[in-house]
């Protein structure tokens, strides 16, 4: 029965979203009975893989998906950005988002949200509803509007993220600390579910992501001493799924019931330093012992931010500019055929380039990266100044990847007939299902 606010009958929806969870991995789980409630769940409606904004981690991924919109229109382009003098490194946060989100177009209609744990979102600002900034938070207190719900949630015992430092030191302790974030996001949901009205219901799990950067390998090999506990962490978060499903079912969800990831996930055979190849081809120059790209020279042409954004030193942008607007189409045409014949043991190591007009449109493209490199699957590019080799030992078990996302709605004409999902064709389907267009 769908749920009466102040006398009027009013559609609900709910969004799961499960960072950096791959469709591969979990159509697998379904299958093999590790997710039942979920396979149940999505035999009901449709599910589709689906690739991704670029770069493809999670704080451009999410801010497409709470805005519909592009980098060129939102103005996230990766986890760190160039600082508006000069080559300095910034961290974008919430404030940073140029266009509305989601839940803001939502308001303008009436309608609230309650939105749990949503990367990219601190510190927190008020939205026509309830939000709790998830990943990277770094102080409960900020990561919550309205604050009126902070000393219920650190009553409940809520939490953001992982100790990762931990985790790194022990990994026996990463499992305890996943269950902890599972419990955390179960029970804020409970929490907010009935204390709040609202017509969205959106609760992120990161969890996920951690797991598979971490421990990657514990599901890949069945006898990695860890792969019993990577499976039941999977039947912790169907779990979770099926119990947010049921609150649904019962409070006038209906058939707007919806699940996503905003990236996949694979694992690592070597890390890519993509400044150690643009020194190698003579693109860029940067002093020995210098680590930062502020000591760059005048003779640099290109560089590269995490994690394959490769940028052309212009005269027009860059105090020490050497690109003149006249040299750059060519410029970038040699840049693409260096990481075309990049290999490592005889396999490609890039699988596709994009350039910022392919990849971005609207009134900030033009801060965006010249050339963005898709990898192929198993090659984590990275974009540290002063690497010295091309080729380095992984640090992390598993990585993002631009495609082998997911989106599933149980109402499966929401998804149309087209092919080639994308997630910033997402948010319009969630909106849509509630009579809002974006």
């Amino acid at each position: 029965m769908a749920s009466t606010f102040f006398g009027r009958k009013q559609k609900r929806a709910c969004v799961v979203g499960l960072d950096g969870v791959p469709y591969s991995l979990l159509r697998s789980l379904m299958d093999s009975g590790v997710m039942p409630g979920t396979a149940e769940i999505v035999s009901r409606g449709r599910i589709e893989p689906m690739t991704v904004t670029l770069p493809e981690i999670s704080s451009v991924s999410w801010s497409t998906f709470m805005t519909g919109r592009n980098p060129g229109e939102h103005g996230i382009f990766g986890f760190t950005d160039l600082k508006e003098e000069g080559y300095g490194i910034r961290f974008p946060s919430f404030s940073d988002l140029k266009t509305p989100t989601i839940w803001d177009r939502l308001g303008e209609s009436g309608m609230r949200s309650v939105v749990v744990n949503q990367p990219s979102t601190y510190p927190a600002r008020p939205i026509p509803g309830v939000l709790v900034s998830g990943f990277v938070a770094i102080d409960l207190a900020r990561s919550i509007t309205p604050v009126r719900y902070l000393h219920e949630l650190e009553r409940i015992g809520y939490r953001i993220d992982i100790d990762t430092e931990r985790c790194k030191e022990a990994p026996d302790a990463l499992f305890s600390e996943l269950q902890a974030l599972l419990d955390a996001r179960r029970a804020a949901v409970d929490l907010l579910w009935e204390s709040e009205r609202w017509n969205l219901m959106e609760i992120v799990v990161t969890g996920t992501d951690r797991l598979h950067h971490f421990m990657w390998d514990a599901y890949e090999d069945e006898r990695h001493p860890h792969h019993g506990d990577f499976l039941a962490y999977y039947r912790r978060v169907d779990d979770l799924i099926h119990h947010i499903h049921e609150w649904g079912e019962r409070s006038g969800v209906e058939n707007r019931f919806f699940i996503l990831s905003d990236h996949g996930f694979c694992g690592v055979k070597r890390e890519v330093n993509v400044n150690a190849i643009l020194r190698k081809a003579g693109f860029l120059d940067l002093p020995g012992g210098v680590t930062s790209l502020e000591g760059i020279t005048e003779s640099t042409k290109a560089f590269a931010l995490d994690p394959a954004r490769i940028y052309l030193n212009r005269e027009s942008r860059f105090s020490k500019g050497s690109v003149a607007e006249g040299e750059a189409e060519a410029l970038l045409e040699k840049l693409v055929a260096v990481f075309e014949r990049l290999e490592h043991e005889g396999e490609r190591v890039i699988r596709r380039t994009f350039t910022r007009e392919e990849a971005y449109s609207g009134p900030f493209a033009e801060r965006g990266p010249d050339l963005l490199l898709v990898p192929r699957h198993g090659y984590d590019l990275k974009g540290r100044p002063d690497a010295a080799s091309i080729f380095g030992e992984r640090r992390f078990q598993g990585m993002h990847t631009w495609d082998d996302a997911f989106f599933f709605s149980l109402d499966g004409s929401v998804l149309g007939a087209g092919t080639g999902l994308n997630i910033i064709d997402v948010p319009a389907k969630i909106t849509g299902s509630l009579g809002v267009e974006i």
